[in-house]
């Protein structure tokens, strides 16, 4: 990755690139079970998109149609371990993609792509709206059912909360979205106390029911170095 070239070749672990200290728009975490971190070329961008482009996670998302990859395309990113030269080396769509970076803009939302760390893949993508401050995720098929979408949404509370400065950070959800509810839930968000819009419309023009929750930080916000202007990128963690 650009913030990292180095690589861990320890023993039964994928080699996955290590984050360094956030800077300049970019921003690096970690859970317990996942690496996220700003997309740093075409290649992360498609990824997140790849993760929630599948019918079962378009049926809560309903995003439009050109967002959304076919399923050749998508399967063949969410095959990829963002770590793994050799891998991405042997993948022509990869080398056309890693060969485009991603520079985030300061006026944009703020979106991390997730790793898994026990295996290297690409796990899925969390956001979360500046003007807002209501976070959104969603996770690969092959990472559902595990628990990883309350990371994820811890994740994004302490994106808010300790890089970005945010004192309450919100999140909805389709009354119906069992799984989204238990993970927002497992996260720490509580119901709002001024509950937003019973109904909701989604990007695709579909309109759902829906259920807000918010999440208030315990200490006082703080902003990570992402958030001043800076020239000189740090040194790698060695």
């Amino acid at each position: 990755m650009v913030w990292s070239r180095l690589l861990r070749r320890e023993r039964r672990t994928p080699k996955l690139p290590l984050p360094g200290t956030c800077w300049a728009q970019r921003h690096t975490l970690r859970t317990q079970r996942l690496l996220l971190y700003t997309p740093e070329t075409e290649l992360d961008v498609a990824a997140a998109m790849a993760a929630g482009s599948d019918p079962e996670a378009q049926h809560w998302l309903g995003r439009p149609e050109d967002t959304v990859l076919d399923e050749r395309v998508r399967e063949a990113v969410l095959a990829l371990r963002p770590g793994d030269p050799d891998a991405l080396r042997s993948s022509r769509v990869a080398q056309l993609l890693l060969s485009r970076p991603f520079t985030p803009r300061p006026d944009e939302n703020e979106v991390l792509v997730a790793v898994r760390l026990d295996d290297g893949r690409y796990a899925g993508a969390t956001t979360l709206h500046l003007d807002s401050g209501q976070a959104g995720g969603w996770l690969a098929p092959h990472s559902r059912g595990q628990g990883l979408g309350t990371e994820l949404f811890r994740a994004a509370l302490h994106l808010g909360h300790a890089h970005l400065g945010l004192p309450t950070v919100n999140a909805g959800h389709e009354l119906t979205n069992t799984a989204s509810a238990r993970a927002l839930t497992a996260a720490g968000f509580l119901p709002a106390p001024t509950p937003g819009p019973p109904r909701h419309t989604l990007s695709d023009g579909r309109e759902i029911a829906a259920t807000w929750l918010t999440h208030t930080s315990p200490t006082p916000p703080t902003h990570c170095r992402a958030t001043t202007p800076s020239t000189t990128p740090p040194t790698p963690n060695p």
